[in-house]
């Protein structure tokens, strides 16, 4: 394991009364081994295949690899449609490892397709995408678990039509390439009578537990990302994450201390990077956390209504815009600061007389002021008697990437094992698909759009 997890600020000795006493997780031994159990004993069962994603065998990344080569030579724009899970772990994965401007390099220095992961479905985006890519020369990845998703299917008709028009019915076929649950779905269904390239997602693998599977590893393979490397070092976080001793298993502390700070009213949790190519970590991080411990009731069903609101930050940027409240506001928060030791480029800050001013910034680089902005943030919150915690990464690469998403996925299960709840279903999002289904007219939907128009507001409590 590359990643360190720095959980001193956590503590009553850095905090004081706010934070966690050693007592505390010392005592909580039963709830530990429960934790722990639960999550390890259902690795590989029913909704924790996610926990085997990264075991794929040697020949299955060899023909992913094979394949992305062959669509990475042919694609001008590789477009990734999905939402959720679907979208965001290829967004965090291709923010972290591409440059951070691919799409405007050179095609020489590009050496992979634009990519473009439209995760939204709104018109105004959908006319913008079809201003800066060539159908022709395009290549569609549509990707949904349930190959029913409402959002997914819209961006594939508009866009299957248009390539049908633009280069003819047989070779729009080619053009398509379907991530989706194996013989489930009207996509799958689609995909078998129209010939499209299928690539399967494990049916106990929930969206936001699926970048290691097909849905990210498809495009990431496309993209020319290290694959074999992530997966090394998603393999290298499961094994921490298996170790039952609290103290050196990373996701069983977080997520306790995290629980902890729930009970003690802390119930909004920032993830903080301090490097733009984590920017959309935070993203993955914000709905992993959300979907899946924001429950209604636990598994006795009793009435919990429990979870942590996640917010995401972007150190230095949000020095300069939240810190002001995280130092000062309630303390109702813990913050996450995710904190990179080289970021291979560097930049150096000119020592000489290039202008009279900045002195004190002369001869350093930026790499070092970023640290010590974080470093001086962290300080600044331990000082308040604020709840942060640092995660170090020594390098942001394919395997440390893999680290982290995985420590992710750990952390939210067992958290969710503390908590009683069930961490991998989402009735609240469940809820409203049906109601879109509804409004818009999909058959076996009748009582459900019943039940919303008896919902219609009333006149008097609309401003106009």
């Amino acid at each position: 394991m590359k990643l360190r997890f720095d959980y001193n600020n956590m503590m009553t000795s850095a905090i004081g009364s706010h934070g966690i006493a050693p007592s505390v997780i010392d005592k909580a031994q039963k709830a530990h081994v429960a934790a722990f159990k639960e999550v390890i004993d259902n690795s590989g069962k029913g909704w924790q295949e996610w926990t085997e994603t990264p075991l794929i065998d040697e020949k299955a990344v060899a023909e992913l690899n094979e394949f992305g080569k062959e669509i990475r030579d042919k694609a001008s724009s590789f477009v990734v449609l999905g939402i959720g899970g679907s979208a965001l772990g290829p967004i965090c994965v291709f923010n972290a490892l591409l440059h951070l401007h691919h799409n405007e390099l050179p095609e020489k220095m590009r050496k992979a397709p634009k990519i473009y992961v439209e995760d939204n479905i709104d018109p105004v985006r959908m006319s913008s995408l079809l201003d800066v890519i060539d159908v022709k020369t395009s290549y569609f990845n549509v990707i949904t678990k349930s190959g029913e998703t409402s959002e997914t299917l819209s961006q594939f008709l508009i866009l299957y039509n248009m390539l049908k028009k633009a280069v003819g019915e047989k070779e729009a076929k080619e053009h398509i390439i379907v991530t989706t649950t194996i013989g489930k779905g009207a996509l799958y269904a689609c995909a078998e009578k129209e010939g499209f390239k299928v690539f399967g997602i494990p049916s106990g693998v929930g969206g936001r537990f699926s970048v290691l599977s097909n849905v990210g590893l498809v495009p990431f393979a496309v993209m020319g990302v290290d694959i074999d490397s992530m997966l090394y070092g998603a393999r290298a976080m499961r094994e921490a994450c298996e170790r039952p001793d609290i103290k050196s298993n990373p996701a069983l502390m977080t997520a306790f201390l995290q629980v902890k700070s729930m009970e003690a009213g802390k119930n909004i949790s920032v993830m903080m990077p301090y490097a733009d190519g984590l920017k959309t970590m935070a993203d993955f991080y914000c709905q992993i956390w959300a979907e899946s411990l924001g429950k209604a009731v636990d598994k006795a069903g009793k009435k919990v209504n429990c979870g942590q609101t996640p917010a995401k930050s972007l150190g230095v940027t949000d020095q300069h815009s939240q810190v002001q409240l995280y130092t000062e506001g309630p303390f109702d928060k813990v913050v996450t600061f995710i904190g990179v030791e080289s970021f291979g480029d560097n930049v150096d800050i000119p020592s000489d007389e290039t202008a009279d001013i900045g002195n004190f910034l002369k001869g350093h680089t930026m790499g070092e002021l970023l640290t010590a902005e974080r470093k001086s943030t962290e300080f600044a919150l331990t000082k308040a008697g604020r709840s942060n915690f640092t995660i170090l990464m020594p390098e942001i690469n394919a395997e440390t990437v893999g680290e982290l998403l995985m420590y992710f996925m750990y952390e939210t299960a067992f958290a969710g094992a503390y908590l009683g709840i069930d961490t991998f279903n989402q009735p609240g999002v469940e809820e409203g698909k049906k109601a879109t289904f509804a409004m818009i007219g999909r058959a076996g939907y009748e009582e459900k759009l019943k039940e919303l128009e008896s919902l219609e507001k009333k006149a008097e409590y609309i401003i106009k």
